[in-house]
């Protein structure tokens, strides 16, 4: 693990003088929003440098230690020697685990949707839960999470969500999570108590800033104004202050009834249209076609990358990486970091 980590050091050192060429040009700051991510990405790899070495100090503390602890038979210095190897390996653990998110957008922010499959109360139900489950994830994470389109569902649930998660990677980590998401239980909705297997998809793409290259001509967009619904009070719902804004080449759709300006909703709604096209064109471009086609797909059986099993056993299973959980409970408060990294590192082979 170490050795990974120092190969890819060598990497980070590079990269940042790379990047510390570029902000020595007499030009660098013509074009703001590129110097500001210019230095956004220096500033994070200068923080990953600093922790390698924090940790090599550290292991050079306790190799130290040990040596003394041996000499002096010391039992209860061992024990905490041992704890402290512990933590030092999971520094580690998480520190190669960041090496992994060296793609373009993986620093951004991400924009995640989800969206219920048939089936009406019980997909509904499950879409929240899987919403509450990213949001408790994203708190844990030291992340700020932001609901900024939903639309509730008619006895329970919700019929769709969009939501932001801002803070370093967010979208490194949260693009392990896209795919359709399966779950098994014990219906509260049925009154014979049957077991019910629910669907609902989730859709992450990186927010992007806005001097990004990204051409959108405002004649392909129409915009739709429409009165909030849902959870908001008398002051969400008074005025038509709600957006919809459709790329009508590519389909795509964005909107925002978070806000109670109509001018914010529209700036939000068209920041979450540039990302999802962005997005669009970069998969295009790569030949990405099966992720391309993934919110076309049936949010059903056969498609799902993920199954939450709650009856009649505890059990979560990643159908990519057959990495499994047994503590259901823990998952749904947000505990699903062993599968991301799996994610991750199954990327690399």
């Amino acid at each position: 693990m170490i050795c990974g980590v120092i190969f890819d050091l060598g990497n980070k050192q590079e990269k940042l003088k790379q990047l510390d060429d570029q902000a020595a040009q007499p030009d660098f700051w013509q074009d703001n929003a590129i110097a500001q991510k210019i230095l956004k990405e220096r500033s994070s790899i200068q923080s990953e440098i600093n922790k390698w070495n924090e940790l090599q100090h550290q292991g050079e503390d306790l190799r130290q230690l040990i040596e003394v602890a041996e000499d002096e038979q010391d039992a209860s210095m061992r024990l905490e020697l041992e704890a402290e190897l512990v933590k030092l390996e999971k520094e580690l653990q998480q520190l190669q685990l960041r090496t992994l998110l060296g793609e373009e957008h993986d620093i951004n922010n991400a924009i995640v949707a989800i969206h219920p499959g048939a089936g009406g109360t019980e997909s509904q139900d499950w879409a929240d839960m899987l919403l509450r489950m990213y949001l408790k994830w994203a708190e844990k994470k030291g992340y700020h999470s932001q609901i900024v389109d939903s639309l509730p569902g008619e006895e329970a649930g919700i019929k769709s969500v969009t939501f932001t998660v801002s803070g370093e990677y967010a979208y490194g980590y949260l693009k392990a999570e896209f795919g359709v998401h399966r779950l098994v239980r014990i219906s509260p909705f049925d009154a014979n108590k049957r077991r019910h297997t629910s669907f609902a998809s989730v859709f992450v793409c990186p927010e992007v800033n806005e001097g990004i290259d990204l051409d959108v001509d405002p004649k392909e967009l129409r915009i739709d104004t429409f009165r909030s619904s849902g959870a908001g009070g008398q002051h969400v719902n008074v005025t038509d202050s709600a957006i919809r804004i459709t790329h009508l080449p590519t389909g795509i759709v964005a909107q925002c009834q978070n806000e109670r300006s109509q001018h914010r909703n529209k700036d939000t709604a068209m920041k979450i249209l540039r990302a999802r096209i962005h997005e669009y064109r970069r998969k295009e471009r790569q030949g990405i076609r099966e992720e391309l086609e993934a919110e076309k797909k049936g949010i059903a059986w056969g498609n799902q990358i993920r199954s939450y099993v709650f009856q009649p056993y505890q059990l979560v299973k990643d159908h990519r990486t057959s990495v499994e959980v047994g503590n259901a409970g823990a998952v749904m408060d947000g505990d699903i970091d062993a599968f991301i990294e799996a994610y991750l590192r199954q990327q690399l082979t």
